[in-house]
Protein backbone atom coordinates (compact mmCIF):
# COMPACT_ATOMS: atom_id res chain seq x y z
CA UNK A 1 0.00 0.00 0.00
CA UNK A 2 0.92 3.23 -0.76
CA UNK A 3 -0.12 6.92 0.31
CA UNK A 4 -0.27 9.36 -2.04
CA UNK A 5 -0.82 13.10 -0.20
CA UNK A 6 -1.93 16.00 -2.51
CA UNK A 7 0.79 18.46 -2.77
CA UNK A 8 -1.37 21.12 -0.93
CA UNK A 9 -2.18 18.79 1.60
CA UNK A 10 1.46 17.54 2.27
CA UNK A 11 2.61 20.14 5.02
CA UNK A 12 -0.43 19.57 6.80
CA UNK A 13 -0.23 15.89 7.35
CA UNK A 14 3.98 16.32 7.78
CA UNK A 15 3.28 18.07 11.22
CA UNK A 16 0.73 14.80 12.04
CA UNK A 17 1.89 12.84 14.89
CA UNK A 18 1.21 9.96 13.71
CA UNK A 19 2.99 10.85 9.69
CA UNK A 20 6.18 9.22 10.43
CA UNK A 21 4.35 5.74 12.12
CA UNK A 22 2.20 5.43 9.51
CA UNK A 23 4.61 6.10 6.30
CA UNK A 24 6.64 3.07 8.45
CA UNK A 25 3.71 1.13 8.25
CA UNK A 26 1.86 0.97 5.39
CA UNK A 27 4.22 1.82 2.17
CA UNK A 28 6.12 -0.19 0.35
CA UNK A 29 9.33 0.80 -0.86
CA UNK A 30 9.41 -0.99 -4.21
CA UNK A 31 6.65 1.24 -5.09
CA UNK A 32 7.36 4.89 -6.07
CA UNK A 33 4.75 7.72 -5.15
CA UNK A 34 5.97 11.73 -6.81
CA UNK A 35 4.69 13.25 -3.87
CA UNK A 36 6.30 11.42 -1.13
CA UNK A 37 8.96 8.65 -2.18
CA UNK A 38 10.61 11.29 -5.02
CA UNK A 39 14.15 10.95 -4.67
CA UNK A 40 16.29 14.09 -4.68
CA UNK A 41 18.51 15.15 -7.44
CA UNK A 42 20.38 18.13 -8.02
CA UNK A 43 19.29 20.95 -10.40
CA UNK A 44 22.39 20.85 -12.67
CA UNK A 45 21.81 16.70 -13.56
CA UNK A 46 18.26 18.10 -14.90
CA UNK A 47 19.66 20.32 -17.39
CA UNK A 48 19.44 19.27 -21.42
CA UNK A 49 22.39 16.90 -22.41
CA UNK A 50 21.38 17.08 -25.76
CA UNK A 51 22.48 20.73 -25.84
CA UNK A 52 25.89 20.16 -24.17
CA UNK A 53 26.80 17.54 -26.34
CA UNK A 54 26.64 20.06 -29.34
CA UNK A 55 29.65 21.78 -27.55
CA UNK A 56 31.15 18.70 -26.59
CA UNK A 57 31.50 17.74 -29.87
CA UNK A 58 33.52 20.67 -31.31
CA UNK A 59 36.98 20.00 -32.61
CA UNK A 60 39.82 21.49 -30.51
CA UNK A 61 42.34 22.22 -33.05
CA UNK A 62 45.09 20.00 -31.58
CA UNK A 63 45.02 21.42 -28.40
CA UNK A 64 43.97 19.73 -25.00
CA UNK A 65 42.15 20.01 -21.84
CA UNK A 66 44.43 19.08 -18.86
CA UNK A 67 42.19 18.45 -15.40
CA UNK A 68 44.42 18.51 -12.67
CA UNK A 69 42.97 16.62 -8.93
CA UNK A 70 43.92 17.20 -5.63
CA UNK A 71 43.01 16.12 -2.16
CA UNK A 72 42.13 19.27 0.00
CA UNK A 73 42.97 20.00 2.79
CA UNK A 74 39.93 17.33 4.86
CA UNK A 75 42.25 14.57 3.56
CA UNK A 76 38.75 13.41 2.10
CA UNK A 77 37.61 15.94 -0.48
CA UNK A 78 39.13 15.94 -4.14
CA UNK A 79 39.42 18.93 -5.76
CA UNK A 80 40.07 19.92 -9.61
CA UNK A 81 40.37 22.22 -11.66
CA UNK A 82 41.59 22.64 -15.78
CA UNK A 83 43.97 24.18 -18.01
CA UNK A 84 44.84 23.90 -22.04
CA UNK A 85 48.16 22.70 -23.31
CA UNK A 86 49.33 23.31 -26.86
CA UNK A 87 49.36 19.42 -28.06
CA UNK A 88 48.76 16.32 -26.02
CA UNK A 89 50.90 15.25 -23.38
CA UNK A 90 52.54 11.51 -23.97
CA UNK A 91 54.20 11.36 -20.55
CA UNK A 92 53.65 13.18 -17.09
CA UNK A 93 57.25 14.93 -17.24
CA UNK A 94 54.98 16.97 -20.24
CA UNK A 95 52.48 18.18 -17.61
CA UNK A 96 53.72 21.40 -15.91
CA UNK A 97 53.63 22.18 -12.66
CA UNK A 98 50.30 24.70 -11.62
CA UNK A 99 49.18 26.20 -8.14
CA UNK A 100 45.96 26.89 -6.86
CA UNK A 101 44.67 28.91 -3.48
CA UNK A 102 45.03 26.91 -0.80
CA UNK A 103 43.08 29.17 1.75
CA UNK A 104 40.04 28.03 -0.18
CA UNK A 105 40.73 24.38 0.62
CA UNK A 106 41.42 23.94 3.77
CA UNK A 107 45.58 23.90 3.34
CA UNK A 108 46.60 27.34 3.92
CA UNK A 109 46.30 31.10 5.40
CA UNK A 110 44.73 34.17 2.79
CA UNK A 111 48.47 35.48 3.62
CA UNK A 112 49.77 33.13 2.25
CA UNK A 113 47.40 31.31 0.44
CA UNK A 114 49.66 29.76 -2.77
CA UNK A 115 50.16 26.16 -3.39
CA UNK A 116 51.76 24.05 -5.91
CA UNK A 117 50.11 21.01 -7.55
CA UNK A 118 52.56 18.54 -9.11
CA UNK A 119 51.73 16.31 -11.55
CA UNK A 120 52.80 12.37 -10.41
CA UNK A 121 49.88 10.20 -12.96
CA UNK A 122 48.23 10.85 -16.23
CA UNK A 123 44.99 9.08 -17.09
CA UNK A 124 42.53 9.81 -20.23
CA UNK A 125 39.53 11.94 -19.22
CA UNK A 126 36.31 9.68 -20.17
CA UNK A 127 34.47 13.07 -19.51
CA UNK A 128 35.45 15.32 -22.46
CA UNK A 129 37.40 12.01 -24.23
CA UNK A 130 40.67 11.69 -26.24
CA UNK A 131 42.65 13.36 -26.43
CA UNK A 132 42.20 15.18 -23.10
CA UNK A 133 43.98 14.14 -19.98
CA UNK A 134 43.30 13.56 -16.05
CA UNK A 135 46.30 14.49 -14.29
CA UNK A 136 46.61 13.29 -10.28
CA UNK A 137 48.43 15.43 -8.10
CA UNK A 138 50.26 16.21 -5.32
CA UNK A 139 50.46 19.07 -3.14
CA UNK A 140 53.18 21.37 -1.88
CA UNK A 141 53.16 23.76 0.71
CA UNK A 142 54.98 27.73 -0.44
CA UNK A 143 58.65 26.04 1.42
CA UNK A 144 57.97 23.30 -1.26
CA UNK A 145 57.12 20.71 1.51
CA UNK A 146 54.17 18.58 1.29
CA UNK A 147 51.10 19.30 2.76
CA UNK A 148 49.53 17.73 6.06
CA UNK A 149 47.50 15.77 3.96
CA UNK A 150 49.72 14.51 0.89
CA UNK A 151 50.41 10.86 2.65
CA UNK A 152 51.57 9.94 -0.90
CA UNK A 153 55.20 11.83 -0.43
CA UNK A 154 56.10 9.74 2.43
CA UNK A 155 54.43 5.99 0.99
CA UNK A 156 56.51 6.57 -2.22
CA UNK A 157 59.79 6.57 -0.05
CA UNK A 158 58.62 3.11 1.57
CA UNK A 159 57.24 1.50 -1.41
CA UNK A 160 60.90 2.79 -2.85
CA UNK A 161 62.77 0.94 0.44
CA UNK A 162 60.19 -2.22 -0.54
CA UNK A 163 60.83 -2.71 -3.77
CA UNK A 164 62.58 -5.81 -3.72
CA UNK A 165 59.46 -7.49 -1.92
CA UNK A 166 57.04 -6.50 -5.30
CA UNK A 167 54.43 -5.72 -2.88
CA UNK A 168 50.81 -5.55 -4.26
CA UNK A 169 47.59 -4.49 -2.94
CA UNK A 170 44.00 -4.91 -3.68
CA UNK A 171 41.23 -2.43 -2.05
CA UNK A 172 37.67 -2.87 -1.83
CA UNK A 173 36.06 0.93 -2.06
CA UNK A 174 32.87 1.05 -0.44
CA UNK A 175 30.33 3.56 -0.75
CA UNK A 176 26.75 4.36 -0.76
CA UNK A 177 25.03 6.81 -2.86
CA UNK A 178 22.57 9.42 -1.60
CA UNK A 179 20.06 12.13 -2.66
CA UNK A 180 20.81 15.67 -2.09
CA UNK A 181 19.14 15.90 0.99
CA UNK A 182 21.92 13.41 2.24
CA UNK A 183 19.15 10.38 2.28
CA UNK A 184 20.43 7.12 1.08
CA UNK A 185 19.03 7.45 -2.74
CA UNK A 186 16.01 5.15 -3.94
CA UNK A 187 15.19 4.52 0.09
CA UNK A 188 11.22 5.18 1.05
CA UNK A 189 11.12 9.03 2.18
CA UNK A 190 10.62 8.97 5.91
CA UNK A 191 10.83 5.11 5.93
CA UNK A 192 13.00 2.15 5.44
CA UNK A 193 13.65 -0.42 2.81
CA UNK A 194 13.14 -3.78 3.69
CA UNK A 195 16.08 -5.41 6.10
CA UNK A 196 19.40 -6.61 4.39
CA UNK A 197 19.18 -9.87 3.40
CA UNK A 198 18.57 -9.58 -0.92
CA UNK A 199 20.81 -6.65 -2.05
CA UNK A 200 24.08 -8.16 -1.64
CA UNK A 201 25.02 -8.92 -4.99
CA UNK A 202 21.09 -8.65 -5.87
CA UNK A 203 19.60 -7.46 -8.99
CA UNK A 204 16.09 -6.01 -9.72
CA UNK A 205 14.45 -2.86 -9.38
CA UNK A 206 13.74 -3.85 -5.22
CA UNK A 207 17.03 -4.63 -4.89
CA UNK A 208 19.61 -3.13 -6.88
CA UNK A 209 19.62 1.06 -6.32
CA UNK A 210 21.29 3.04 -8.31
CA UNK A 211 23.32 0.56 -11.36
CA UNK A 212 23.19 2.96 -13.85
CA UNK A 213 26.05 4.89 -12.18
CA UNK A 214 27.61 1.73 -10.84
CA UNK A 215 27.79 0.68 -14.65
CA UNK A 216 28.93 3.95 -15.86
CA UNK A 217 31.74 4.65 -13.35
CA UNK A 218 33.18 1.32 -14.27
CA UNK A 219 33.26 2.29 -18.21
CA UNK A 220 34.64 5.19 -17.26
CA UNK A 221 37.66 3.78 -14.67
CA UNK A 222 38.43 0.79 -17.84
CA UNK A 223 38.73 4.35 -20.44
CA UNK A 224 40.69 6.39 -17.82
CA UNK A 225 43.17 3.58 -17.53
CA UNK A 226 42.47 2.37 -14.08
CA UNK A 227 42.94 -0.72 -12.82
CA UNK A 228 39.51 -1.75 -11.63
CA UNK A 229 39.25 -5.34 -10.65
CA UNK A 230 35.70 -5.74 -10.61
CA UNK A 231 32.10 -4.30 -8.84
CA UNK A 232 29.08 -5.25 -6.99
CA UNK A 233 25.80 -4.53 -4.51
CA UNK A 234 26.98 -4.54 -1.22
CA UNK A 235 24.50 -5.72 1.77
CA UNK A 236 22.95 -2.08 2.54
CA UNK A 237 20.83 -1.40 -0.43
CA UNK A 238 21.84 1.90 -2.13
CA UNK A 239 25.67 0.46 -0.94
CA UNK A 240 27.87 -0.54 -3.86
CA UNK A 241 31.69 -1.46 -4.22
CA UNK A 242 34.10 -1.97 -6.51
CA UNK A 243 37.92 -3.21 -6.54
CA UNK A 244 41.19 -1.69 -8.16
CA UNK A 245 44.08 -3.75 -8.14
CA UNK A 246 46.02 -5.24 -7.59
CA UNK A 247 48.51 -2.44 -8.49
CA UNK A 248 52.35 -2.52 -7.09
CA UNK A 249 53.72 -0.16 -4.16
CA UNK A 250 52.67 3.45 -4.94
CA UNK A 251 50.40 2.68 -7.94
CA UNK A 252 47.41 1.51 -5.39
CA UNK A 253 47.28 4.83 -4.01
CA UNK A 254 47.01 7.04 -7.44
CA UNK A 255 44.90 4.11 -8.81
CA UNK A 256 42.08 4.60 -6.04
CA UNK A 257 41.89 8.03 -5.62
CA UNK A 258 41.53 8.59 -9.37
CA UNK A 259 38.69 6.24 -9.46
CA UNK A 260 37.40 8.15 -6.92
CA UNK A 261 37.25 11.55 -8.58
CA UNK A 262 35.45 9.17 -11.24
CA UNK A 263 32.86 7.96 -9.27
CA UNK A 264 31.84 11.46 -7.76
CA UNK A 265 31.91 12.85 -11.18
CA UNK A 266 29.69 9.97 -12.69
CA UNK A 267 27.45 11.15 -9.86
CA UNK A 268 27.58 14.53 -10.15
CA UNK A 269 26.53 13.50 -13.86
CA UNK A 270 23.73 11.86 -12.02
CA UNK A 271 22.30 14.32 -9.91
CA UNK A 272 23.70 12.04 -6.51
CA UNK A 273 25.74 12.22 -4.24
CA UNK A 274 28.49 8.89 -3.27
CA UNK A 275 29.56 9.11 0.52
CA UNK A 276 32.25 7.13 1.75
CA UNK A 277 31.42 7.50 5.45
CA UNK A 278 31.91 4.31 7.23
CA UNK A 279 28.45 4.15 8.68
CA UNK A 280 25.97 6.23 6.60
CA UNK A 281 22.95 4.89 8.43
CA UNK A 282 22.81 3.67 12.48
CA UNK A 283 21.06 0.71 13.36
CA UNK A 284 20.85 -2.54 11.84
CA UNK A 285 22.53 -1.56 8.60
CA UNK A 286 26.12 -2.54 7.51
CA UNK A 287 29.05 0.11 7.36
CA UNK A 288 31.34 0.66 4.59
CA UNK A 289 34.71 -0.27 4.34
CA UNK A 290 37.94 -0.53 1.99
CA UNK A 291 39.19 -3.97 2.90
CA UNK A 292 42.82 -3.96 1.63
CA UNK A 293 44.18 -7.50 0.42
CA UNK A 294 48.28 -7.62 0.20
CA UNK A 295 50.61 -9.79 -1.34
CA UNK A 296 54.32 -9.70 -1.67
CA UNK A 297 56.10 -12.42 -3.69
CA UNK A 298 57.06 -14.63 -1.33
CA UNK A 299 53.40 -14.88 0.06
CA UNK A 300 52.86 -15.69 -3.78
CA UNK A 301 55.16 -18.42 -3.75
CA UNK A 302 55.16 -22.46 -2.77
CA UNK A 303 54.65 -22.01 1.12
CA UNK A 304 53.98 -18.35 1.26
CA UNK A 305 51.39 -19.03 4.00
CA UNK A 306 54.26 -18.64 6.57
CA UNK A 307 55.22 -15.40 4.90
CA UNK A 308 51.28 -14.61 5.55
CA UNK A 309 51.25 -15.62 9.04
CA UNK A 310 54.31 -13.55 10.02
CA UNK A 311 52.92 -10.35 8.27
CA UNK A 312 49.72 -10.95 10.82
CA UNK A 313 51.64 -11.44 13.74
CA UNK A 314 53.43 -8.41 13.15
CA UNK A 315 50.26 -6.56 12.53
CA UNK A 316 48.54 -7.39 15.88
CA UNK A 317 51.32 -5.98 17.74
CA UNK A 318 50.33 -2.79 15.72
CA UNK A 319 46.70 -2.85 15.60
CA UNK A 320 46.33 1.19 17.80
CA UNK A 321 48.87 2.15 15.40
CA UNK A 322 46.89 1.00 11.97
CA UNK A 323 43.78 2.19 13.85
CA UNK A 324 44.99 5.60 13.93
CA UNK A 325 45.54 5.68 10.20
CA UNK A 326 42.77 3.60 9.09
CA UNK A 327 40.61 6.73 9.14
CA UNK A 328 41.83 10.36 8.65
CA UNK A 329 40.43 11.40 12.45
CA UNK A 330 42.69 8.88 13.98
CA UNK A 331 40.12 5.84 14.83
CA UNK A 332 36.68 7.94 15.62
CA UNK A 333 35.40 6.94 12.24
CA UNK A 334 36.24 3.48 12.51
CA UNK A 335 34.51 3.47 16.03
CA UNK A 336 30.90 3.63 14.72
CA UNK A 337 32.06 0.60 12.05
CA UNK A 338 33.90 -1.70 13.55
CA UNK A 339 31.68 -2.77 16.50
CA UNK A 340 32.28 -6.40 16.25
CA UNK A 341 29.06 -6.54 14.44
CA UNK A 342 27.66 -6.43 11.13
CA UNK A 343 30.67 -8.57 9.17
CA UNK A 344 33.65 -6.00 11.39
CA UNK A 345 36.06 -7.01 14.10
CA UNK A 346 35.70 -5.03 17.25
CA UNK A 347 37.81 -1.87 17.70
CA UNK A 348 39.60 -3.06 20.56
CA UNK A 349 40.63 -5.99 19.35
CA UNK A 350 43.18 -7.80 17.05
CA UNK A 351 41.72 -11.12 15.34
CA UNK A 352 42.37 -12.93 12.45
CA UNK A 353 40.96 -16.16 10.80
CA UNK A 354 40.43 -18.26 7.90
CA UNK A 355 37.11 -17.05 5.70
CA UNK A 356 36.18 -15.20 8.87
CA UNK A 357 34.09 -12.14 7.85
CA UNK A 358 33.86 -11.00 11.76
CA UNK A 359 38.04 -10.94 11.94
CA UNK A 360 40.46 -8.12 11.86
CA UNK A 361 42.52 -9.66 9.47
CA UNK A 362 41.19 -12.78 6.88
CA UNK A 363 42.67 -15.41 4.92
CA UNK A 364 40.87 -16.40 2.43
CA UNK A 365 39.86 -20.22 2.43
CA UNK A 366 42.07 -20.99 -1.42
CA UNK A 367 45.15 -19.21 0.33
CA UNK A 368 44.25 -21.74 3.43
CA UNK A 369 44.20 -24.23 1.13
CA UNK A 370 46.72 -23.84 -1.09
CA UNK A 371 49.32 -22.59 1.76
CA UNK A 372 50.22 -19.26 -0.63
CA UNK A 373 48.40 -15.82 -1.84
CA UNK A 374 47.27 -13.13 0.29
CA UNK A 375 45.91 -11.94 3.42
CA UNK A 376 43.00 -9.32 3.74
CA UNK A 377 42.99 -6.16 6.27
CA UNK A 378 39.46 -6.00 6.64
CA UNK A 379 39.43 -2.49 9.43
CA UNK A 380 40.31 0.31 6.91
CA UNK A 381 37.31 2.62 6.48
CA UNK A 382 35.93 3.67 3.13
CA UNK A 383 37.25 6.99 3.63
CA UNK A 384 40.75 5.81 4.44
CA UNK A 385 43.49 7.49 3.12
CA UNK A 386 45.05 4.73 0.80
CA UNK A 387 48.59 6.32 0.80
CA UNK A 388 48.37 6.02 4.36
CA UNK A 389 47.04 2.37 5.03
CA UNK A 390 49.79 0.79 2.07
CA UNK A 391 52.63 2.75 4.00
CA UNK A 392 51.52 1.40 7.27
CA UNK A 393 51.28 -1.87 6.06
CA UNK A 394 54.27 -1.66 4.26
CA UNK A 395 56.16 -0.59 6.79
CA UNK A 396 54.69 -3.21 9.57
CA UNK A 397 55.05 -5.95 7.61
CA UNK A 398 58.38 -5.67 5.77
CA UNK A 399 61.06 -2.58 7.83
CA UNK A 400 62.90 -3.39 10.73
CA UNK A 401 63.19 -0.40 12.79
CA UNK A 402 66.35 0.56 11.41
CA UNK A 403 64.41 1.23 8.13
CA UNK A 404 62.11 3.23 9.67
CA UNK A 405 63.92 5.59 11.01
CA UNK A 406 66.16 5.86 7.75
CA UNK A 407 62.96 7.03 5.83
CA UNK A 408 61.75 9.44 8.70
Amino acid sequence: MVICIPVKHQKQVQEHRYYKVVLRHFTTPAVTCNTVNMESVSLSSRLNKAVRQQYMSLPQDGKCQVTYIWIDGTGEGLRNKTRTLNEEPKSIEDIPEWNFDGSSTYQSEGSNSDMYLIPVCMFRDPFTLDPNKLVLCEVLKYNRLPTETNHRASCKKVMEKVKEYAIWFGMEQEYTLLGTDKYPFGWPTNGYPAPQGPYYCGVGADNAYGRDIVECHYKACLYAGVNIYGTNAEVMPSQWEFQVGPCEGIDMGDHLWVARFLLHRVCEDFGVVATMDPKPMKGNWNGAGCHTNVSTMDMREEGGLQYIEQAIEKLGKRHCEHIKVYDPRGGQDNIRRLTGHHETSSINDFSAGVANRGSSIRIPRQVGQEKKGYFEDRRPAANCDPYAVTKAIAVTCLLNKEEEEEIE
